[in-house]
């Protein structure tokens, strides 16, 4: 069974705390989990930002919901009862509960009529009826607006002279810890003359252990036999480990080959690059940013 949307979870939610007791969050969410037979691939699975899993945050909208609509009580941090409101909504045993069954109570129309006077709803509000939480909404534009920084950062590589995409590489590495300092990454690589770089790196500070770096501005698939020349300059240099970047892709020929050997090499494609260089901010510049914060119930609890 797929994942519910918050909307479906509200009646079975309401349903778990019929016998009048205080139930925790774990609690309903474990019994939930049961309820629609989730798999722990789905239990497991995140948000765009990896901070929370899709079915918890499903759950605690629905929660978020029926209080508002003075179905539960919140009764302290993480725990909650059934009202007198709620046990009636039970009693006239409806096919489901969704926000336009919660709509007949004065309270939840407040609650959303607060959040339009306010602005931070109609596209938000209107999405939410198709079964997506607010949380949902705004991870999946962010991945969506960060899906479109990448594409775009990638053409902006492929159209950039073999001298920057040099710079790019060295930049990259270092921020990613590879290197020593710049100036010593910068010495490493070297020009090949093919639109692309070659070279011999550190792998820490210390120089322990070097890396063979080659990167290809190409816009054809890299195969097995450039990836297999690859892997024989690290043995012609003694050299264990390799990174391998291009702005294009690589065939499966080209994958299953690198799994195949005893070199450890690391195929960076296009696609990849350009995350890692969103990641580590390389040719970006900061723009506006946004913080989700929510209620922290330990402050109102008193001493």
């Amino acid at each position: 069974m797929a994942i519910p949307d918050y909307q479906k979870i509200m009646l079975p939610f309401l349903k778990l705390t019929l016998d009048q007791k205080e139930h925790s969050k774990r609690q309903v969410f474990d019994a939930l989990t049961e309820e629609f037979k989730l798999t722990d691939d789905e239990r497991k699975e995140l948000l765009p930002s990896g901070q929370q899993a899709v079915f918890d945050n499903r759950v605690g909208w629905a929660r978020t919901h029926l209080v508002k609509a003075g179905l539960l009580d919140q009764t302290r941090r993480g725990y909650f009862r059934i009202t007198i409101r709620g046990l009636d909504v039970l009693k006239q045993n409806p096919p489901g509960i969704n926000l336009n069954f919660l709509n007949q109570f004065d309270e939840f129309r407040e609650f959303r009529s607060l959040r339009r006077e306010t602005g931070r709803t109609t596209i938000t509000e209107e999405k939410s009826e198709q079964g997506k939480t607010p949380a949902e909404i705004i991870e999946g534009a962010y991945r969506r607006l960060r899906d479109d920084l990448a594409r775009d950062l990638l053409q902006q590589i492929k159209k950039s002279p073999p001298s920057l995409f040099e710079n790019i590489v060295v930049d990259l590495l270092v921020k990613m810890g590879y290197g020593g300092s710049h100036a010593d990454a910068g010495k490493a690589i070297g020009r090949t003359g093919d639109e692309g770089v070659d070279g011999v790196i550190n792998e820490d500070r210390l120089g322990l252990e070097m890396v063979y770096i080659q990167a290809k501005r190409w816009e054809n698939t890299v195969g097995r036999p450039d990836v297999q020349s690859f892997a024989g300059a690290l043995q012609g240099k003694h050299a264990r480990k390799g990174v391998f970047m291009t702005t294009s892709g690589f065939s499966e020929e080209a994958k299953a080959f690198v799994k195949g050997i005893e070199s450890k090499i690391i195929l960076i494609d296009g696609n990849l690059l350009a995350d890692l260089m969103i990641e580590y901010n390389i040719g970006l510049s900061q723009g506006a940013t946004y913080q989700m914060k929510k209620i922290d119930s330990d402050y109102f609890l008193g001493d």
